[in-house]
């Protein structure tokens, strides 16, 4: 299904075109008159004429052309037949603003099925027939900005157009977004509605090979089909186009995940998130963080024009002061190195000593890098810094300089030119009144930002969001920098800067896995109809993907224990095994290091006799060398198939340490994630500890992953794995299939 003339329309028609002011008809006509749509428009109306200068013919069939698209603004028993009708006449898309259709509840007790339920079924069965697509029904439609297409049943004003598109699953995120006034300049705004034909991923996927889009600001509120997600995200990562995402609400986790510590960790905001940072997208608490970070990813990175382009008439800047560039300079003793193969951090620039201070804490909470500037830097700043500053990251220039153009961009651009730098993030409030007095200093200050000399991308935030006025933030685009309002987002938009993707191909793959699981398993592996398994069944299963475990045996009386642990030699451990035990250590179901057949004797009749023990066996076996205790568990109830890792054996909820990775996965892929547990100094030899094998660790949930893709299991969990200098063995195993 191709949404090319729906998103790009060259002509257009509206279905319901009203003569009265405030309906959905009347708006939809006005909105494309008022944005100068250059193409035809056609209204449908059963006897007027003519609505806003718009010629009407009484029905579809009677249109002169196919419209690229149709503006459906009648009631929704209407819909499905006008559905029908554009697409036997050849239209290329329709929207459908109505509501009434499948997000009308059910009456409680009736059992009956909503007519809107039915309804939208209908529509459904329309498009289909005709591969047409649909937006909506229940939204307020497309706004293509940079085709000057408002297909929109709400209030619009036009907009100057660029490089953001905005999908959302809520209409008023839309419509806010299009109001306001932080230099979003957005290219395609997209209100999904019901999502009945096209969903947010099909129109991701679009608009990803859309010329000038380079980025997408994502609204979920249901986040679909896994698989098709990472295809489309597969799509952007292919063309360059970067993703913010906001995800509103928590859906509840499946039933087999919650009962086992993997359900707790591996929630469903987590995996998806995990996907969209696999894609090197940005992550956004609210909707103004995903329209600052979706902004920052379009504007950042690219060509800062010599010369800014004009506004269009009517939009030019008339409340800003005159700003102009410094003359020239140069910087003496400015360091110019070639990009590092290392990593770079954020370098703040201001004039406060508070805002540094805060700007840091913000960036340590949020676990972003700031840049860490070397001596020659910080010899080549000291003459230009006043002599109450001192050199560093954050840069604090103080106020003594605030207003001196040539000091301020020499500062910016000698910190910049450091090898260690990335994005550079200046914080500079405006308000957006003052004496005119005032302004020639702030003005001042401003022409210092623009006429700095900086590699990378460059960012001017705000540290409230009201001191970065319209005015103020277009400048700054028009001279290739983002602006971003307020302190904590500035942060968080340079910080998304140093993301990446992990490429289309890796994300291909997370789509693969994310695909219908493979049918049947493997023949020596009961399956128990979503009962997990005994880990006496699971660990020989284990064994041949291999994992490594311990030496066991399983034991059904307390003597054929003792002759066990005789076999095994050493100390062994003595465990409750059946399909209905998860939590052994909850219920007294283990017992570690026993060395002597009197003790072992003792500890298997008291597990016997425990009230679990009717179905149950005894397991024994071979103790394991100590070391740290991690959880490595698979999840496919989620967006897409996770491989969780987390620290702390019996203590992984109450430690909340896990690093998610989307499979399939490699072992160098599981050993770089454990490096981001908080905890990794546990196993990296910190404080003097001998560094854990990695690469064994690696290995096993590698394995364990692949067990779980071909097996079809719903479940995996390997809780501990103990991991030490030595290697890595899973002690505990729960697995349940699909």
């Amino acid at each position: 299904m191709k949404l090319t003339r729906l998103l790009a329309p060259r002509s257009v028609a509206v279905v319901g075109a009203s003569t009265r002011p405030g309906s959905y008809g009347n708006l939809a006509v006005a909105n494309l008159v008022a944005a100068g749509f250059s193409g035809p428009v056609f209204g449908v109306h059963p006897s007027a004429a003519e609505v806003h200068g718009v010629p009407c013919v009484p029905r579809i069939r009677d249109l002169p052309v196919a419209p690229d698209a149709v503006v459906i603004a009648t009631p929704a028993a209407t819909v499905p037949a006008l559905v029908a009708e554009a697409g036997e006449h050849g239209c290329g898309g329709a929207v459908v603003f109505a509501a009434g259709f499948a997000e009308t509840a059910a009456v409680p007790g009736t059992g009956a099925v909503p007519a809107g339920v039915r309804l939208q079924e209908e529509l459904v069965a329309a498009a289909a027939r005709y591969d047409m697509p649909v937006c909506g029904p229940n939204g307020n439609g497309i706004v293509a900005v940079a085709a000057r297409a408002p297909l929109w049943g709400d209030a619009y004003a036009p907009r100057r157009a660029g490089p953001v598109a905005l999908i959302s699953q809520s209409g008023n995120v839309a419509v806010n977004a299009l109001l306001s006034t932080r230099a979003l300049r957005p290219h395609t705004v997209v209100s999904c509605g019901n999502q009945a034909v096209v969903d947010a991923a099909a129109y991701l996927s679009a608009l990803a090979e859309t010329d000038g889009v380079r980025s997408v600001a994502l609204y979920l509120e249901d986040e679909g089909d896994g698989a098709r997600l990472a295809t489309a995200l597969a799509a952007c990562a292919d063309h360059g186009v970067r993703v913010a995402v906001l995800k509103a609400g928590t859906s509840p986790l499946g039933a087999s995940a919650a009962a086992a510590h993997t359900g707790a960790l591996a929630g469903d905001t987590r995996i998806l998130r995990a996907l969209i940072e696999e894609a090197g997208g940005a992550w956004a608490h609210n909707p103004h963080e995903l329209l600052e970070l979706a902004k920052t990813l379009a504007h950042a990175g690219h060509p800062r024009p010599s010369t800014p382009r004009p506004a269009p008439p009517g939009q030019e800047h008339d409340t800003l002061h005159r700003v102009e560039h410094a003359p020239a300079s140069p910087v003496e003793n400015a360091p110019r190195h070639e990009p590092p193969a290392r990593a770079r951090g954020v370098l703040i620039v201001t004039c406060s000593g508070g805002d540094a201070a805060v700007a840091a804490d913000e960036a340590a909470r949020h676990g972003i890098p700031l840049a860490t500037l070397s001596d020659t830097t910080e010899a080549a700043l000291i003459p230009v810094l006043p002599a109450t500053a001192t050199p560093g990251n954050p840069l604090d220039y103080t106020a003594v300089i605030f207003g001196d153009t040539r000091r301020v961009a020499d500062l910016i651009t000698v910190a910049a030119s450091d090898e260690s730098v990335g994005p550079v993030l200046v914080y500079y409030d405006r308000p957006a009144r003052m004496p005119e007095d005032a302004a020639a200093e702030w003005d001042a200050a401003l022409n210092g930002i623009l006429s700095a000399t900086v590699p990378g991308p460059l960012l001017v935030a705000s540290t409230l969001p009201d001191l970065m006025p319209e005015a103020i933030a277009e400048l700054l685009v028009d001279h290739g920098i983002v602006p971003v309002s307020g302190l904590t987002e500035g942060i968080l938009c340079a910080g998304a800067l140093l993301a990446h993707s992990a490429g289309g191909d890796r994300l291909r793959a997370i789509a693969g896995a994310a695909s219908s699981p493979p049918a049947g398993g493997h023949p020596s592996a009961p399956s128990h109809g979503g009962t997990p398994m005994a880990e006496h069944e699971a660990k020989p299963l284990l064994r041949e993907y291999g994992v490594s475990v311990p030496d066991g045996v399983v034991a059904r009386t307390a003597e054929e224990a003792v002759v066990a642990a005789g076999r095994l030699g050493g100390d062994v451990a003595l465990k409750l095994s059946g399909r209905g035990i998860r939590h052994k250590s909850d219920i007294g179901g283990v017992v570690l290091g026993l060395g002597d057949p009197e003790g072992v004797r003792t500890a298997a009749t008291r597990l016997l006799g425990l009230p679990d023990a009717r179905e149950a066996v005894l397991l024994v076996e071979r103790m394991v060398a100590p070391g740290v205790e991690l959880m490595v568990a698979v999840r496919r109830d989620g967006v897409v198939p996770v491989l969780a890792v987390a620290l702390g054996g019996v203590w992984v909820e109450v430690l909340d340490d896990v690093v998610l990775v989307p499979l399939p996965v490699t072992p160098g892929r599981v050993a770089a994630a454990v490096r981001r547990l908080r905890g990794a100094a546990l196993l990296t030899g910190g404080r003097g500890r001998a560094a854990a094998d990695l690469d064994a660790f690696g290995e096993l949930a590698a394995r364990a992953a692949v067990l779980a893709l071909t097996e079809n299991l719903d479940l995996l969990e390997l809780n501990p794995v103990i991991v030490s200098p030595g290697g890595a063995t899973a002690v505990d195993a729960v697995l349940e299939r699909a």
